[in-house]
């Protein structure tokens, strides 16, 4: 079993990564391999071309498709993200519009979590955005104690936290213990459910 952590800072080392390598510890003390991923600030966004409906890639050629490449790889995703203006940090969102999109439902049955830090405020708003991913995408949403979030201006104020680093633990327990649940049952024959075709409904008919 294999997660992947998305750091998506532009600080590699900073306050997100502070709390998503708490999750990823206790993973890896479960058992579960892990990966970390730093979006760069590079990273650019969907233009609607609708060119990765019929390839399965972006016609941007960077980190979104090198992990397209690699989908099957991870049993499992963690996405983090620093708070701006409440809401994810741009560059990560513009990375997870084209991953997602181009994925073409390949994350479903994945088990994902959000993580974000921030200094006092707009936690639960942009947490609320990165889950949004999952839920449209058919993805085990894997909970806490509380909302995923961490607080601190600096690595050493977050490991200060004492409940958001509780928080962060318990995730990685509740990711591990459900990658767990989901080996076994595919050892012992359950599949994911056969997904309905998709009805479309437009609103202006």
């Amino acid at each position: 079993m294999k997660v992947l952590l998305l750091n998506g800072s532009p600080r590699p080392q900073g306050c997100t990564y502070t709390a998503l390598r708490e999750v990823a510890d206790v993973l890896e003390h479960e058992g579960v391999e892990t990966e970390f991923l730093h979006v760069t600030s590079q990273t650019a966004g969907c233009s609607a071309c609708g060119q990765c409906a019929r390839t399965g890639k972006c016609i941007v050629d960077d980190q979104v498709n090198a992990v397209l490449a690699r989908l099957e790889e991870w049993d499992g995703l963690v996405v983090g993200s620093p708070v701006y203006y409440a809401g994810a940090a741009g560059q990560l969102t513009a990375f997870l519009d084209r991953l997602f999109y181009a994925s073409g439902g390949r994350m479903a049955g994945k088990p994902a979590a959000a993580v974000v830090s921030c200094r006092r405020g707009g936690a639960s708003a942009a947490f609320d955005r990165l889950n949004k991913y999952f839920t449209i995408s058919a993805m085990p949403v894997v909970s806490s104690r509380y909302w995923n979030q961490v607080h601190g201006n600096r690595p050493e104020e977050v490991r200060q936290d004492e409940d958001g680093m509780q928080t962060m633990r318990i995730l990685g327990q509740n990711m591990a213990w459900l990658l767990k649940c989901i080996q076994a049952g595919a050892q012992a024959g359950v599949t994911l459910p056969e997904p309905e075709a998709p009805v479309k409904t437009n609103f202006i008919r």
